[in-house]
């Protein structure tokens, strides 16, 4: 299983009416993790799109346990769990500065040829890299 942890803090504008993270956003603090995981792999989005490689999101989920406030110092764990072939599963575990759990969720992205727009497998040097860890 590979494992990121990425840090970020609640800003204002984030917050709702009731001072909680609004949540609109956490769809917005997995892609910063997910990049963040990518990035310490060794690859970036930036790589893989130059490449012809795109990976646009295909489902989304969460379940919220608790709310984040403004302010907050939230650490985002963002794990791979299963070898990619033509689609790349994420999982995610939210918490507060406290070491409370505060939400859990999964993000599945395709890899699609850029120029075909079709999809296609994962780019083999990507899957070298996480076969240390799967």
């Amino acid at each position: 299983m590979y494992v990121s942890e990425t840090q970020m803090r609640v800003r204002y504008a984030e917050t709702d009416r009731m001072g909680y993270a609004y949540y609109g956003n956490y769809a917005q603090y997995y892609e910063v993790g997910r990049v963040e995981a990518l990035r310490q792999l060794g690859f970036s989005y930036r790589e893989l799109e130059d490449s012809g490689i795109l990976l646009p999101v295909h489902t989304f989920s969460i379940t919220y346990l608790k709310p984040a406030y403004y302010d907050d110092l939230l650490t985002v764990r963002t794990m791979i769990k299963e070898k990619p072939m033509a689609r790349i599963r994420f999982e995610y575990e939210m918490q507060n500065e406290k070491g409370e759990l505060l939400n859990r969720g999964e993000t599945t992205l395709v890899f699609i040829d850029a120029k075909t727009g079709k999809p296609c497998a994962a780019p083999a040097a990507f899957i070298e890299k996480l076969g240390n860890f799967l």
